[in-house]
């Protein structure tokens, strides 16, 4: 059984359609037993921090959340998902994070400098396509090509403190560390729920932890 935890986030149906894609027994949740019981838990989510995490606490999904992590089951975050595991976030200053992991969560540029020395500007938040730089001793992304593309919908990304721990990087002005790996905890920026056959791959590989 696969967990999908239920905090009032968006995206969180088109998660659930593509496990059920794959075959797997998957279940939208809350429920605290559920969730402990569950073989695999995912954190799906699109919005603001802040207010991400006062719906975990409300409904008493931060410690589930620990004790889940502390059995050494695989966890996924995605998106939202991914900077909740964090101490803190730019976007919700005072807001204190799960803090899973270590590293900063900060807002995209909207100007950078380019290889020739100009100053240009891009949109933020990035929506697209993006290709990605494989760690190639990621266990999330095993049989999959460096370079592949993957669909990021995000204003506010990812620096990892621990180089070792980050799975995956992006480049949109700046580099973006779009996938983090540690023990028994995994996350993307990227949506790979949206993000075609490699997505699919990813999620399977996931499963198959």
């Amino acid at each position: 059984m696969i967990s999908i935890i239920d905090y009032d986030a968006g995206n969180i149906k088109s998660v659930e359609k593509a496990i059920q894609f794959l075959g797997e027994d998957v279940r939208i949740t809350r429920d605290k037993n559920e969730i402990l019981e569950a073989d695999r838990v995912i954190m799906p989510g699109v919005g603001a921090f802040g207010l991400a995490m006062e719906k975990l606490r409300s409904y008493g999904l931060e410690d589930v959340i620990h004790q889940y992590v502390s059995t050494g089951k695989p966890f996924l975050g995605i998106c939202l998902g991914l900077q909740l595991l964090f101490d803190e976030s730019e976007e919700s200053p005072g807001v204190k994070g799960l803090g899973l992991i270590k590293g900063k969560i900060t807002k995209i540029p909207t100007e950078y400098k380019a290889d020739n020395g100009n100053i240009m500007t891009q949109k933020v938040p990035q929506i697209g396509w993006n290709s990605i730089e494989i760690n190639p001793s990621s266990r999330l992304f095993k049989g999959i090509s460096d370079g592949s593309y993957v669909y990021f919908v995000h204003s506010y990304y990812l620096t990892a403190d621990n180089p070792d721990e980050v799975a995956a990087k992006t480049y949109y002005g700046t580099e973006i560390h779009a996938a983090v790996e540690k023990d028994n905890i995994f996350a993307t920026q990227f949506h790979p729920e949206k993000s075609s056959d490699v997505g699919l791959k990813i999620l399977k590989n996931f499963i198959s932890l």
